[in-house]
C-alpha cells in the first residue's frame, strides 16, 4: 500500500491556488493526519463514474474543503472532469471539460 500512495502522489498536482509550488508535503501531512482520502482511493471512486486515462489530478482549497479534481480522458475522446470531497470522497460534479 506505501507504493500505491508513492504512486498516488507522482501523479498529484498540486494547484497554484492551494499549495506553492514545492509544498507536496503539506498534501502529505493532510493524508497522514487523516484530513484527506488516499488518492488510490479517490482513484478509485472516479472509476465508478468515468473509466477512461486519467490525464491529471489536482488538489485544491476551495470553500473551507479540499477538493480533487480529476481529469479523464474515456473511450471516445471525452475529456471528464470529476471533483471530489477529498476528506469524503463525495463526488461533488462531474462534467465534460
Amino acid at each position: 500500500m506505501g507504493r500505491l500512495v508513492l504512486l498516488g502522489f507522482i501523479f498529484l498536482i498540486i494547484s497554484n491556488q492551494s499549495f506553492a509550488d514545492d509544498d507536496h508535503n503539506d498534501a502529505y501531512r493532510l493524508l497522514r493526519s487523516g484530513d484527506i482520502l488516499p488518492l488510490e482511493k479517490i482513484l478509485e471512486i472516479s472509476r465508478k463514474q468515468i473509466t477512461g486515462r486519467i490525464l491529471e489530478v489536482e488538489l485544491e482549497h476551495e470553500d473551507n474543503q479540499f477538493i480533487y479534481e480529476i481529469e479523464v480522458l474515456d473511450k471516445k475522446g471525452i475529456v471528464w472532469e470529476i471533483k471530489i470531497n477529498a476528506a469524503t470522497g463525495t463526488i461533488l460534479d462531474v462534467e465534460q471539460d
